[in-house]
């Protein structure tokens, strides 16, 4: 794979025969508002601003493959054909208003079935309303929670499949991106690590037993994934943790996933146990994207402290990334792609309706 040079942060970014108009991508939030999966109207406000506001990209959050792989109750679903319809609704919103729609799939494993974080995010026990997690071995997220019912090699090959009816939905609702969700502790990246898959079968151990079932994923959601649009994995770099997956996993990871179709690497971090302590500074995951484009020859997106227009083009314009994901910066400002642009000393299109807030920059 060819990698682009030369770019800058609002220049076009091409990836299969989808192009975004700059580099600039909303990162996946969930917004833990939705009830039995089905999307609603705060996620068309929330999604729609953030269009209109100049991003390239705009990512749907982790949306669960199936009921038990929420995160907490209020998680946005795509495991029923009910679902399709409203999501539907969002892509044709985002690419009304210039930007690529996209969605993560995702599997929350023995992080699932929690409060949401304005409710404290604790585990939610089955007398409660909450359900038995799963995940590749009976291990607990946190000493004090109920221990994670280990899949059983018929039930990985059920939740790969979920996966795969998961893109078909997302196909079949207009999306140009699908992401796979391979990171942050959830079920995929609770495979990936020894920290949290003790198992002795062909899904545990090695390197290549605790690889297989992203691999196996992967190969399933390409299977029925238009072959003209892109597919993502997000991935944690490192657990930051003794013992746990690293970067030279990820980097090996990622050599491994190209020629499956995977056609971007997201960057991020961490969230596999909760006792470490990651060194947070601006940029801090950028070093993780760079190498990664680097040594498997793959575009990657850089993700996690980046807020200021300088810094998000500094990382494209050096080859560190291919695109920036913006999380809590575009939170703040929905519209940071039209204040970075003309701080920049660019333009990206917005509505017209706004031209009276956004007068063109002086030359």
């Amino acid at each position: 794979m060819t990698l682009t040079q030369n770019a800058d942060l609002f220049s076009p970014l091409k990836l299969r025969q989808v192009t975004f108009r700059n580099r600039v991508g909303v990162s996946p939030m969930c917004q833990y508002s939705s009830e039995d999966g089905f999307i609603n109207d705060w996620h068309l406000v929330h999604l729609g601003s953030r269009a209109v506001g100049g991003a390239g990209l705009v990512m749907l959050e982790a949306s669960a493959v199936e009921p038990r792989g929420r995160i907490s109750p209020q998680d946005l679903g795509i495991w029923k054909d009910e679902h399709i319809e409203g999501l539907g609704r969002a892509a044709t919103i985002i690419r009304s208003h210039g930007a690529v729609p996209g969605i993560q799939l995702a599997h929350a494993g023995r992080k699932a079935s929690t409060r949401t974080p304005w409710q404290g995010g604790t585990q939610i026990p089955s007398h409660d309303g909450g359900w038995r997690t799963v995940a590749p071995s009976p291990i607990p997220f946190r000493d004090n929670e109920e221990a994670p019912v280990e899949l059983t090699p018929s039930e990985i090959d059920g939740g790969i499949q979920c996966f795969n009816d998961a893109a078909h939905r997302a196909a079949l609702a207009g999306f140009d991106v699908v992401e796979i969700h391979a990171a942050h502790g959830y079920l995929i990246h609770e495979f990936l690590s020894p920290l949290s898959n003790r198992r002795s079968d062909e899904y545990g151990g090695s390197f290549e037993n605790r690889i297989r079932f992203l691999l196996r994923i992967t190969h399933a959601v390409r299977k029925v994934w238009p072959a003209e649009k892109p597919l993502f994995v997000r991935i944690s770099a490192t657990d930051w943790a003794e013992g746990g997956w690293d970067f030279d996993q990820s980097s090996e990871l990622a050599r491994q996933l190209a020629p499956l179709g995977v056609d971007l690497i997201d960057c991020s971090s961490g969230g596999l146990v909760p006792y470490t302590r990651i060194p947070l500074e601006p940029g801090y995951q950028v070093p993780f994207a760079a190498a990664i484009r680097r040594d498997a020859d793959i575009p990657t997106a850089a993700v996690g402290l980046i807020t200021e227009a300088a810094q998000a083009n500094s990382i494209v314009e050096s080859g560190q990334a291919d695109i920036v994901l913006l999380a809590r910066a575009i939170l703040r400002d929905p519209y940071w792609p039209i204040h970075a642009a003309q701080e920049l000393g660019q333009t990206v299109p917005f509505p017209i309706q706004y031209h009276r807030a956004f007068p063109a920059p002086s030359k």
